[in-house]
């Protein structure tokens, strides 16, 4: 298993969001800021089995609003999971 950590703008969120859950992602959203002049960003907690990390990030992408030349849309992290257990 995966824990994916995607960071995006605010803007991005819900758009993301509605995508991944429409593909049956589980995903927790968690209002955080960061970069330049502490723009208003989400932090994006998706738990995946490791053969959709690739779906994952297509349905990620495709949820992301047009970038702008050499604009960064969002930074995703990809870290095993070692146990996980929902009580």
């Amino acid at each position: 298993m995966k824990m994916m950590i995607a960071i995006v703008k605010d803007h991005d969120a819900d758009p993301v969001t509605q995508k991944l859950t429409a593909e049956n992602f589980r995903v927790t959203r968690v209002a955080s800021t960061g970069g330049f002049l502490r723009s208003g960003v989400a932090t994006l907690l998706i738990g995946v089995e490791d053969d959709s990390v690739d779906a994952a990030m297509r349905v990620l992408r495709e949820g992301l609003a047009p970038a702008k030349a050499g604009e960064k849309r969002a930074t995703v992290f990809v870290v095993p999971v070692e146990h996980f257990e929902q009580v």
